[in-house]
Protein backbone atom coordinates (compact mmCIF):
# COMPACT_ATOMS: atom_id res chain seq x y z
CA UNK A 1 0.00 0.00 0.00
CA UNK A 2 1.17 3.42 -0.85
CA UNK A 3 1.36 5.50 2.34
CA UNK A 4 1.27 9.41 2.28
CA UNK A 5 4.09 11.37 2.55
CA UNK A 6 4.34 14.80 4.23
CA UNK A 7 5.82 15.97 0.91
CA UNK A 8 3.14 14.03 -1.07
CA UNK A 9 0.45 15.64 0.45
CA UNK A 10 1.87 18.81 -0.03
CA UNK A 11 2.09 18.49 -3.67
CA UNK A 12 -1.88 17.21 -3.54
CA UNK A 13 -2.59 20.43 -1.69
CA UNK A 14 -1.42 22.70 -4.45
CA UNK A 15 -3.09 20.45 -7.20
CA UNK A 16 -6.39 20.97 -4.83
CA UNK A 17 -6.78 24.65 -3.20
CA UNK A 18 -3.50 25.32 -1.86
CA UNK A 19 -3.61 29.09 -2.48
CA UNK A 20 -7.24 28.70 -0.24
CA UNK A 21 -5.80 27.04 2.56
CA UNK A 22 -3.02 29.60 2.93
CA UNK A 23 -5.02 32.56 2.45
CA UNK A 24 -7.85 31.14 4.54
CA UNK A 25 -4.61 30.60 7.78
CA UNK A 26 -3.52 34.19 7.20
CA UNK A 27 -6.89 35.33 7.98
CA UNK A 28 -6.93 33.57 10.97
CA UNK A 29 -3.45 34.15 12.15
CA UNK A 30 -4.26 38.61 11.45
CA UNK A 31 -6.39 39.16 15.27
CA UNK A 32 -3.07 37.21 16.69
CA UNK A 33 -0.73 39.13 14.92
CA UNK A 34 -2.15 41.89 15.71
CA UNK A 35 -3.00 41.17 19.67
CA UNK A 36 -6.83 41.17 19.02
CA UNK A 37 -7.36 37.57 18.78
CA UNK A 38 -6.14 34.20 19.28
CA UNK A 39 -6.40 30.89 18.51
CA UNK A 40 -9.72 29.62 19.78
CA UNK A 41 -11.50 31.03 17.04
CA UNK A 42 -9.76 28.62 14.49
CA UNK A 43 -12.51 26.10 14.20
CA UNK A 44 -15.13 29.50 13.23
CA UNK A 45 -12.81 29.41 9.71
CA UNK A 46 -14.12 26.98 7.02
CA UNK A 47 -11.52 24.94 5.49
CA UNK A 48 -12.29 21.58 3.64
CA UNK A 49 -11.47 18.51 5.32
CA UNK A 50 -8.86 17.14 3.82
CA UNK A 51 -7.19 20.92 4.13
CA UNK A 52 -7.48 20.78 8.09
CA UNK A 53 -4.71 19.01 9.45
CA UNK A 54 -2.51 21.70 7.13
CA UNK A 55 -4.61 24.60 8.04
CA UNK A 56 -4.16 23.87 12.01
CA UNK A 57 -0.39 22.87 11.54
CA UNK A 58 0.56 26.15 9.54
CA UNK A 59 -1.15 28.61 12.03
CA UNK A 60 0.10 26.96 15.42
CA UNK A 61 3.22 26.48 13.97
CA UNK A 62 3.48 30.15 13.26
CA UNK A 63 2.78 31.41 16.33
CA UNK A 64 4.77 28.74 18.27
CA UNK A 65 7.79 30.12 15.88
CA UNK A 66 7.01 33.82 15.73
CA UNK A 67 9.64 35.83 16.86
CA UNK A 68 11.86 34.21 14.50
CA UNK A 69 9.63 34.63 11.72
CA UNK A 70 8.91 37.97 12.04
CA UNK A 71 12.70 38.89 12.52
CA UNK A 72 13.35 37.14 9.48
CA UNK A 73 10.47 39.10 8.05
CA UNK A 74 12.00 42.18 8.43
CA UNK A 75 15.02 41.22 7.16
CA UNK A 76 13.75 40.39 3.97
CA UNK A 77 10.76 43.35 3.60
CA UNK A 78 12.58 46.78 2.00
CA UNK A 79 9.40 48.26 3.41
CA UNK A 80 6.85 46.96 6.30
CA UNK A 81 3.52 46.34 5.17
CA UNK A 82 0.82 49.19 6.32
CA UNK A 83 -1.01 47.87 9.03
CA UNK A 84 -4.07 47.17 6.81
CA UNK A 85 -2.23 44.45 5.09
CA UNK A 86 -1.41 42.65 8.11
CA UNK A 87 -3.17 39.71 5.94
CA UNK A 88 0.05 39.89 3.57
CA UNK A 89 2.30 39.65 7.01
CA UNK A 90 0.93 37.12 7.90
CA UNK A 91 1.23 35.25 4.34
CA UNK A 92 4.62 36.06 4.51
CA UNK A 93 5.01 34.74 8.24
CA UNK A 94 2.98 31.58 6.80
CA UNK A 95 5.74 31.02 3.83
CA UNK A 96 8.70 31.48 5.64
CA UNK A 97 7.27 28.67 8.30
CA UNK A 98 6.79 26.41 5.71
CA UNK A 99 10.27 27.00 4.51
CA UNK A 100 12.01 26.31 7.29
CA UNK A 101 10.03 23.76 9.28
CA UNK A 102 7.55 22.15 7.00
CA UNK A 103 8.77 19.10 4.51
CA UNK A 104 6.73 21.22 1.80
CA UNK A 105 8.49 21.21 -1.56
CA UNK A 106 10.57 25.47 -1.61
CA UNK A 107 8.12 25.55 -4.98
CA UNK A 108 5.06 25.04 -3.44
CA UNK A 109 5.72 26.78 -0.36
CA UNK A 110 7.11 30.05 -2.35
CA UNK A 111 4.15 29.79 -5.31
CA UNK A 112 1.07 28.79 -3.51
CA UNK A 113 1.93 31.49 -0.56
CA UNK A 114 2.43 33.68 -3.21
CA UNK A 115 -0.57 33.16 -4.96
CA UNK A 116 -2.59 33.16 -1.97
CA UNK A 117 -2.47 37.04 -1.62
CA UNK A 118 -4.88 37.07 -4.69
CA UNK A 119 -7.34 35.15 -2.65
CA UNK A 120 -6.98 37.78 -0.57
CA UNK A 121 -7.81 40.24 -3.37
CA UNK A 122 -4.34 41.70 -3.29
CA UNK A 123 -2.75 40.98 -6.19
CA UNK A 124 -0.17 43.39 -6.23
CA UNK A 125 1.46 41.41 -3.16
CA UNK A 126 1.89 37.89 -4.94
CA UNK A 127 5.37 40.00 -6.50
CA UNK A 128 6.89 41.12 -3.21
CA UNK A 129 5.91 37.58 -1.49
CA UNK A 130 7.26 36.12 -4.21
CA UNK A 131 10.55 37.69 -4.16
CA UNK A 132 10.97 37.52 -0.30
CA UNK A 133 10.59 33.62 -0.31
CA UNK A 134 12.98 33.24 -2.85
CA UNK A 135 15.49 35.54 -1.16
CA UNK A 136 15.14 32.99 1.90
CA UNK A 137 15.31 29.86 0.04
CA UNK A 138 18.71 31.37 -1.31
CA UNK A 139 20.00 33.23 1.96
CA UNK A 140 18.58 31.03 4.21
CA UNK A 141 21.23 29.72 6.30
CA UNK A 142 23.22 33.10 6.72
CA UNK A 143 19.77 35.08 7.22
CA UNK A 144 18.76 32.54 10.10
CA UNK A 145 22.44 33.03 11.62
CA UNK A 146 22.00 36.73 11.81
CA UNK A 147 18.26 36.98 13.77
CA UNK A 148 19.38 34.17 15.75
CA UNK A 149 22.23 36.35 17.74
CA UNK A 150 19.46 37.54 19.66
CA UNK A 151 18.16 34.68 22.26
CA UNK A 152 14.64 36.25 22.02
CA UNK A 153 14.87 35.05 18.47
CA UNK A 154 16.91 31.58 18.87
CA UNK A 155 14.72 30.71 22.04
CA UNK A 156 11.38 31.93 20.51
CA UNK A 157 10.03 34.11 23.10
CA UNK A 158 9.27 37.20 23.59
CA UNK A 159 12.00 39.25 25.50
CA UNK A 160 10.19 40.33 28.83
CA UNK A 161 8.92 36.29 29.34
CA UNK A 162 12.54 34.95 29.14
CA UNK A 163 13.56 37.62 31.63
CA UNK A 164 10.58 36.71 34.13
CA UNK A 165 11.61 33.06 32.85
CA UNK A 166 14.90 33.69 34.21
CA UNK A 167 14.25 36.08 37.38
CA UNK A 168 11.60 32.87 38.61
CA UNK A 169 13.99 29.50 37.55
CA UNK A 170 18.11 30.92 37.24
CA UNK A 171 18.67 27.55 36.18
CA UNK A 172 15.77 26.06 34.09
CA UNK A 173 14.91 28.89 32.41
CA UNK A 174 16.39 27.67 28.88
CA UNK A 175 14.78 24.14 29.44
CA UNK A 176 11.44 25.87 30.24
CA UNK A 177 11.37 28.02 27.25
CA UNK A 178 12.64 25.22 25.05
CA UNK A 179 9.88 22.58 26.59
CA UNK A 180 7.48 25.89 25.58
CA UNK A 181 8.70 25.25 21.80
CA UNK A 182 7.47 21.54 21.53
CA UNK A 183 4.00 20.53 20.90
CA UNK A 184 2.94 18.67 23.88
CA UNK A 185 1.79 15.35 24.08
CA UNK A 186 -1.62 14.20 24.05
CA UNK A 187 -2.80 12.43 27.42
CA UNK A 188 -5.63 10.87 28.51
CA UNK A 189 -7.42 10.06 31.99
CA UNK A 190 -8.89 6.96 32.18
CA UNK A 191 -12.76 6.89 33.98
CA UNK A 192 -11.95 4.47 36.83
CA UNK A 193 -16.07 4.33 37.08
CA UNK A 194 -15.25 2.30 33.78
CA UNK A 195 -12.13 0.28 34.39
CA UNK A 196 -8.19 0.98 35.30
CA UNK A 197 -5.86 2.29 32.67
CA UNK A 198 -3.39 -1.02 32.18
CA UNK A 199 -7.08 -2.36 31.01
CA UNK A 200 -7.75 0.33 28.59
CA UNK A 201 -3.72 0.39 27.69
CA UNK A 202 -4.41 -2.96 25.98
CA UNK A 203 -7.47 -1.69 24.14
CA UNK A 204 -5.16 1.18 22.43
CA UNK A 205 -2.67 -1.38 21.64
CA UNK A 206 -5.57 -3.42 19.90
CA UNK A 207 -6.62 -0.53 17.90
CA UNK A 208 -3.20 0.32 16.88
CA UNK A 209 -2.36 3.12 19.19
CA UNK A 210 0.98 2.80 21.51
CA UNK A 211 0.53 4.65 24.74
CA UNK A 212 2.86 4.55 28.00
CA UNK A 213 1.45 4.73 32.07
CA UNK A 214 2.16 8.72 32.90
CA UNK A 215 4.72 8.64 35.80
CA UNK A 216 3.01 10.85 38.38
CA UNK A 217 -0.79 10.15 38.00
CA UNK A 218 -2.42 6.88 37.86
CA UNK A 219 -5.26 7.88 35.88
CA UNK A 220 -2.71 8.83 33.37
CA UNK A 221 -1.62 7.66 30.02
CA UNK A 222 0.20 9.24 27.13
CA UNK A 223 -0.14 8.60 23.27
CA UNK A 224 3.29 8.00 21.57
CA UNK A 225 0.83 9.85 18.77
CA UNK A 226 -1.86 12.56 19.22
CA UNK A 227 -5.53 11.35 17.27
CA UNK A 228 -8.88 12.28 16.93
CA UNK A 229 -10.68 11.85 20.31
CA UNK A 230 -13.38 9.82 18.26
CA UNK A 231 -11.27 7.35 17.18
CA UNK A 232 -10.23 6.46 21.16
CA UNK A 233 -12.12 3.26 22.04
CA UNK A 234 -14.77 4.42 24.11
CA UNK A 235 -14.47 7.96 23.87
CA UNK A 236 -18.52 8.66 23.42
CA UNK A 237 -19.21 6.16 25.98
CA UNK A 238 -16.99 8.17 28.66
CA UNK A 239 -14.59 5.68 28.86
CA UNK A 240 -11.45 8.31 28.53
CA UNK A 241 -10.93 12.13 28.67
CA UNK A 242 -7.97 14.51 27.32
CA UNK A 243 -6.31 15.74 30.20
CA UNK A 244 -2.72 16.92 31.02
CA UNK A 245 -1.27 14.92 33.84
CA UNK A 246 -0.57 17.59 35.68
CA UNK A 247 -3.96 18.87 35.36
CA UNK A 248 -4.86 15.29 36.79
CA UNK A 249 -2.85 16.10 40.14
CA UNK A 250 -5.75 18.29 41.39
CA UNK A 251 -7.96 15.53 42.20
CA UNK A 252 -5.06 13.39 43.92
CA UNK A 253 -4.55 16.47 46.46
CA UNK A 254 -8.18 17.10 47.15
CA UNK A 255 -8.61 12.95 47.83
CA UNK A 256 -7.64 13.00 51.50
CA UNK A 257 -10.26 15.86 52.24
CA UNK A 258 -12.75 14.22 50.04
CA UNK A 259 -12.18 10.92 50.52
CA UNK A 260 -13.38 10.41 54.72
CA UNK A 261 -16.84 12.31 53.95
CA UNK A 262 -19.14 10.71 51.37
CA UNK A 263 -21.57 13.07 50.52
CA UNK A 264 -19.01 16.21 50.87
CA UNK A 265 -19.87 19.44 49.50
CA UNK A 266 -17.04 20.68 46.93
CA UNK A 267 -16.76 24.13 44.71
CA UNK A 268 -14.99 23.88 41.81
CA UNK A 269 -13.96 27.79 41.05
CA UNK A 270 -13.20 28.49 37.90
CA UNK A 271 -14.54 25.60 36.68
CA UNK A 272 -14.38 25.46 32.72
CA UNK A 273 -13.67 23.58 30.70
CA UNK A 274 -14.39 21.06 33.12
CA UNK A 275 -11.22 18.25 33.39
CA UNK A 276 -10.64 18.46 37.10
CA UNK A 277 -14.54 18.94 37.52
CA UNK A 278 -15.27 15.53 35.84
CA UNK A 279 -12.08 13.88 37.32
CA UNK A 280 -13.14 14.69 41.46
CA UNK A 281 -16.87 13.06 39.98
CA UNK A 282 -15.32 10.56 38.82
CA UNK A 283 -13.68 9.76 41.68
CA UNK A 284 -15.92 10.68 45.07
CA UNK A 285 -18.95 10.77 46.36
CA UNK A 286 -19.76 14.39 46.49
CA UNK A 287 -21.73 16.95 45.94
CA UNK A 288 -20.25 19.37 43.65
CA UNK A 289 -20.87 23.01 42.48
CA UNK A 290 -19.33 24.12 39.27
CA UNK A 291 -19.12 28.04 38.96
CA UNK A 292 -17.46 30.03 36.07
CA UNK A 293 -17.97 33.40 35.03
CA UNK A 294 -18.20 32.62 31.04
CA UNK A 295 -21.34 31.31 29.78
CA UNK A 296 -19.78 29.39 26.55
CA UNK A 297 -17.33 27.96 28.05
CA UNK A 298 -19.71 27.15 31.19
CA UNK A 299 -21.69 24.91 28.39
CA UNK A 300 -18.37 23.10 27.64
CA UNK A 301 -18.27 21.31 31.25
CA UNK A 302 -22.23 20.80 30.85
CA UNK A 303 -21.38 18.96 27.40
CA UNK A 304 -18.47 17.13 29.32
CA UNK A 305 -20.56 15.93 31.93
CA UNK A 306 -23.00 14.49 30.12
CA UNK A 307 -20.47 12.82 27.65
CA UNK A 308 -19.10 10.70 31.15
CA UNK A 309 -22.67 10.22 32.80
CA UNK A 310 -21.61 13.11 35.55
CA UNK A 311 -23.57 15.70 37.60
CA UNK A 312 -23.00 18.56 39.38
CA UNK A 313 -24.55 21.99 40.12
CA UNK A 314 -23.88 24.43 37.60
CA UNK A 315 -24.03 28.16 38.14
CA UNK A 316 -22.71 31.02 35.68
CA UNK A 317 -21.69 33.35 38.13
CA UNK A 318 -18.08 35.45 38.93
CA UNK A 319 -16.05 33.74 41.41
CA UNK A 320 -15.23 37.31 42.88
CA UNK A 321 -18.85 37.65 44.13
CA UNK A 322 -21.33 35.69 46.52
CA UNK A 323 -24.28 36.66 44.75
CA UNK A 324 -24.76 33.06 43.79
CA UNK A 325 -23.77 31.32 47.58
CA UNK A 326 -26.73 30.11 49.59
CA UNK A 327 -25.05 30.52 53.03
CA UNK A 328 -23.84 26.34 52.93
CA UNK A 329 -19.98 26.06 53.67
CA UNK A 330 -18.02 23.86 51.67
CA UNK A 331 -15.86 20.62 52.74
CA UNK A 332 -13.71 21.42 50.31
CA UNK A 333 -12.86 24.62 47.45
CA UNK A 334 -10.49 23.93 44.08
CA UNK A 335 -9.56 27.51 42.99
CA UNK A 336 -7.97 26.21 39.49
CA UNK A 337 -7.46 30.54 39.35
CA UNK A 338 -6.68 32.53 36.17
CA UNK A 339 -3.57 32.93 35.24
CA UNK A 340 -0.97 33.73 32.79
CA UNK A 341 -0.84 30.29 31.09
CA UNK A 342 3.02 30.29 30.95
CA UNK A 343 3.39 26.79 31.87
CA UNK A 344 1.00 25.81 28.68
CA UNK A 345 2.10 27.96 26.17
CA UNK A 346 3.21 24.74 23.90
CA UNK A 347 -0.52 24.00 23.68
CA UNK A 348 -1.00 28.02 23.35
CA UNK A 349 1.38 29.06 21.69
CA UNK A 350 -0.30 32.70 20.84
CA UNK A 351 0.75 33.21 24.60
CA UNK A 352 3.42 34.41 23.16
CA UNK A 353 2.05 36.88 21.45
CA UNK A 354 -1.17 38.03 23.46
CA UNK A 355 0.40 38.28 26.78
CA UNK A 356 1.96 41.06 28.33
CA UNK A 357 4.25 42.27 31.93
CA UNK A 358 1.44 44.14 32.92
CA UNK A 359 -1.39 41.15 32.52
CA UNK A 360 0.66 39.59 35.18
CA UNK A 361 -0.01 42.40 37.69
CA UNK A 362 -3.41 42.24 36.83
CA UNK A 363 -3.59 38.34 37.04
CA UNK A 364 -2.40 38.36 40.78
CA UNK A 365 -5.02 41.10 42.12
CA UNK A 366 -7.34 38.91 40.46
CA UNK A 367 -6.11 35.90 42.00
CA UNK A 368 -5.48 37.46 45.45
CA UNK A 369 -9.13 38.77 45.34
CA UNK A 370 -10.58 34.90 44.42
CA UNK A 371 -8.69 33.60 47.55
CA UNK A 372 -10.22 36.15 49.80
CA UNK A 373 -13.55 35.91 48.75
CA UNK A 374 -13.75 32.10 48.64
CA UNK A 375 -12.28 31.54 51.94
CA UNK A 376 -15.26 32.40 54.19
CA UNK A 377 -16.91 30.22 51.90
CA UNK A 378 -14.86 26.97 53.81
CA UNK A 379 -15.91 24.78 56.45
CA UNK A 380 -13.45 24.94 59.69
CA UNK A 381 -11.32 22.08 59.00
CA UNK A 382 -12.02 22.00 55.62
CA UNK A 383 -9.46 21.94 52.63
CA UNK A 384 -8.97 24.64 49.63
CA UNK A 385 -6.49 23.84 46.68
CA UNK A 386 -4.97 26.65 44.74
CA UNK A 387 -3.63 26.05 40.94
CA UNK A 388 -2.17 27.49 38.35
CA UNK A 389 -1.34 27.08 35.04
CA UNK A 390 1.95 29.27 35.80
CA UNK A 391 5.24 28.87 35.90
CA UNK A 392 5.70 33.11 37.04
CA UNK A 393 5.98 33.49 40.72
CA UNK A 394 4.22 36.20 41.42
CA UNK A 395 1.31 33.63 40.94
CA UNK A 396 2.41 30.57 42.23
CA UNK A 397 4.07 30.64 45.49
CA UNK A 398 4.75 34.64 46.38
CA UNK A 399 0.94 34.20 45.76
CA UNK A 400 -0.01 31.99 48.36
CA UNK A 401 2.91 33.35 51.05
CA UNK A 402 1.00 36.61 50.48
CA UNK A 403 -2.45 34.80 51.48
CA UNK A 404 -0.97 33.30 54.44
CA UNK A 405 0.21 36.43 56.58
CA UNK A 406 -3.39 38.38 55.75
CA UNK A 407 -5.16 34.72 56.78
CA UNK A 408 -4.63 34.00 60.38
CA UNK A 409 -6.81 30.82 60.00
CA UNK A 410 -4.74 29.15 57.25
CA UNK A 411 -2.44 26.51 57.43
CA UNK A 412 -0.32 25.04 54.55
CA UNK A 413 -0.85 21.13 53.75
CA UNK A 414 0.81 20.58 50.54
CA UNK A 415 2.70 17.71 50.53
CA UNK A 416 5.93 17.49 50.65
CA UNK A 417 7.07 14.09 49.95
CA UNK A 418 5.26 13.20 46.33
CA UNK A 419 7.65 12.15 43.44
CA UNK A 420 6.17 15.08 41.37
CA UNK A 421 7.38 18.66 40.94
CA UNK A 422 9.57 20.39 43.46
CA UNK A 423 9.11 22.56 46.51
CA UNK A 424 8.08 26.20 45.81
CA UNK A 425 7.91 27.81 49.39
CA UNK A 426 4.44 26.76 49.93
CA UNK A 427 3.67 24.87 47.04
CA UNK A 428 4.81 22.94 44.51
CA UNK A 429 5.71 23.59 40.75
CA UNK A 430 5.80 21.44 37.78
CA UNK A 431 7.88 22.96 35.34
CA UNK A 432 6.61 21.55 31.66
CA UNK A 433 8.79 18.59 30.27
CA UNK A 434 8.99 17.44 26.76
CA UNK A 435 7.17 14.69 26.05
CA UNK A 436 5.66 14.80 29.52
CA UNK A 437 3.72 17.08 31.48
CA UNK A 438 2.89 20.86 31.43
CA UNK A 439 4.01 23.57 33.85
CA UNK A 440 1.18 23.87 37.05
CA UNK A 441 1.61 24.75 40.60
CA UNK A 442 -0.41 23.49 43.71
CA UNK A 443 -0.71 25.10 47.28
CA UNK A 444 -3.57 23.05 49.44
CA UNK A 445 -4.71 25.06 52.53
CA UNK A 446 -6.36 24.35 55.50
CA UNK A 447 -8.91 25.97 57.58
CA UNK A 448 -8.04 25.37 61.71
CA UNK A 449 -10.92 24.33 62.97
Amino acid sequence: MHRSTPSSRAGKDVQNGGQAVRACAARALVPVITAKGSLNELDDHQVVMRDRALFKAMCYGVCRTLPRLEALAERLLQTPFKARDADVQALLLLGIYQLLYLRIPAHAAVGETAGAARQLGKEWATRVLNGCLRRLTRESAALQAEVDQDPAVALLHPRWLLKALRQAWPDDWRSIAEANNQPGPMTLRINRRHGDREAYLARLLESGSEARLCTHSPDGLTLDKPCDVQALPGFTEGDVSVQDEAAQLAAELLGPALAPRPGGRVLDACCAPGGKTAHLLELFDIELLALDSDAVRLARVEETLERLGLSATLVHADATARDWWDGTLFDAILLDAPCSGTGVIRRHPDIKRLRRPSDITKLAELQARLLDNLWPLLRPGGALLYATCSVLREENDDQIRAFLERTSDADITTPEGVSWGRSAGPGRQLLPQHESHDGFFYARLKKRG
